[in-house]
């Protein structure tokens, strides 16, 4: 017999197997579909009423435009709403950062209770809160009467706006801290004690550069959420002419005056001053991501 020679296949583990592409299945419709739908929702929600707000706008000339800009009640309002809404954000993150430790690091009575009232600002309307706020710093009220001892006025002046805001904001920051901090390494502080590092020392070089980024996003979010309040401002404001007015309400006193170019000019200008401030949140979130730690 003769002996046949077999030739022998190179091994397996040299031999890529053919990859299987495996279409997921989806719970929704597919791609086309769902993101028609998506156009054509923001497009009459949020697209076509802010073209029509740029449209409007463009009617004016730009002598027009800087008379709107250049106007002394303007620019008081501009001034007002922008130095309100960065003090009430300065506020909100050192305030925001001290709620939001003594609610994921300490467990005491009521705790529950105090962490739902964090998110009352979201609930409640704008104007019970003005309301609300009105009321207790006004010269009569509980808060107001005590200050008035001291020479202090809250409601109906700048400070009064700046309270205002302070409540609307503080949320902001807390929601955003709140998760970073309870995913804090204990293991960190704990090997920073055993080396001899103070609670302040540990706080100030384990802990606190670890927050920056996301108090950088909660004191942001606060400030672009505050920068167009209206609703609780101006009943506590007062609306003195040159003194309390604030950029949303001069809109609406041009609306009420017929001065649609002139309302939509501002409000194109808050508009691009909003978007600004959101995109730079997005970044500072995707930086934030991907400085994360992989586990």
């Amino acid at each position: 017999m003769n002996s046949a020679v077999l030739t022998e296949s190179p091994p397996a583990q040299n031999q890529r197997p053919e990859k299987r592409r495996r279409k997921t299945a989806s719970v929704i419709p597919g791609f086309g579909l769902t993101l028609g739908y998506t156009v054509l929702y923001l497009s009459l929600i949020v697209l076509i009423p802010l073209s029509a707000a740029f449209f409007k706008a463009s009617l004016l000339t730009w002598a027009q435009f800087r008379d709107i800009f250049t106007d002394p009640e303007v620019l008081l309002a501009f001034k007002l709403t922008f130095l309100s809404s960065m003090e009430a954000a300065l506020v909100n993150t050192f305030f925001g950062l001290l709620v939001a430790w003594v609610l994921v690091r300490y467990r005491f009575p009521g705790r529950r209770l105090l962490d739902s009232m964090v998110d009352l600002p979201f609930a409640l309307p704008t104007a019970v809160a003005g309301i609300a706020l009105t009321e207790i710093y006004a010269s009569t009220g509980w808060v107001g009467s005590f200050l008035d001892r001291f020479g202090i006025e809250v409601a109906y002046t700048p400070l009064g706006v700046i309270v205002a805001l302070i409540f609307i904001g503080l949320p902001f920051v807390v929601r955003t801290l709140q998760p970073v901090i309870e995913d804090l390494d204990l293991e960190a502080e704990e090997a920073a004690a055993s080396l001899g590092a103070s609670r302040w020392q540990t706080f100030s070089k384990v802990i606190f550069p670890t927050l920056i980024p996301s108090l950088f996003t909660g004191a942001s979010l606060a400030f672009a959420r505050v920068l167009g309040e209206y609703g609780s401002v101006i009943f506590i404001s007062g609306n003195l002419p040159m003194k309390t007015e604030i950029v949303p309400l001069i809109i609406v006193n041009k609306l009420e005056q017929y001065d649609y170019p002139g309302a939509t000019a501002i409000a194109c200008v808050m508009l691009l001053l909003s978007f600004s401030l959101l995109l730079f949140i997005n970044l500072l979130q995707k930086w934030v991501g991907s400085k994360a730690p992989v586990r």
